[in-house]
């Protein structure tokens, strides 16, 4: 067991944590429950420091494929009158989650394929239908019916 942090390991965190915090916060909609995973993948990572060639892609893992777990699929309660995370709240888990990574992280459906393990084209069909809904949840109606743009 050490006993002391490895200042590139507590230099990563402090340079991630904020990020993944409030992304994960998204996708899960339980700032207690994203706090717990984040922890949880940090601490995975503090015992295989140095050996991931990627140590963000080992974490983003370990951070959000448990939003895609059938046992894990419980109902987001939005908190408050917020429009943006009532319509997040109305998506399924895999659009949420897939929603989040590409609009607020920016990652490519490629990347988010890799992270989740789903193919290109189920993240592609994921991320078209979460954006139609979404939409539909703020009132802007759907994107790809020409009569309903705004």
């Amino acid at each position: 067991m050490r006993d002391s942090i490895d200042p590139d390991f507590a230099s990563y965190v402090d340079a991630r944590q904020g990020r993944w915090l409030r992304t994960a916060a998204l996708v899960y909609g339980d700032q207690a429950r994203a706090e717990e995973l984040l922890l949880h993948a940090f601490s995975r990572l503090a015992l295989v420091w140095g050996r991931p060639d990627d140590p963000d892609v080992f974490v983003q893992r370990l951070l959000y494929q448990p939003a895609l777990s059938r046992w894990r699929r419980l109902k987001v309660a939005p908190p408050g009158d917020d429009t943006t995370l009532v319509a997040l709240a109305e998506l399924t888990p895999v659009q949420r989650t897939v929603f989040v990574l590409l609009h607020y992280e920016e990652l490519t459906e490629f990347e988010i394929g890799d992270l989740l393990n789903l193919s290109h084209t189920a993240v592609h069909g994921h991320g078209q239908t979460a954006l139609s809904r979404f939409r539909t949840g703020l009132g802007l109606g759907d994107w790809r019916n020409p009569a309903e743009r705004r």
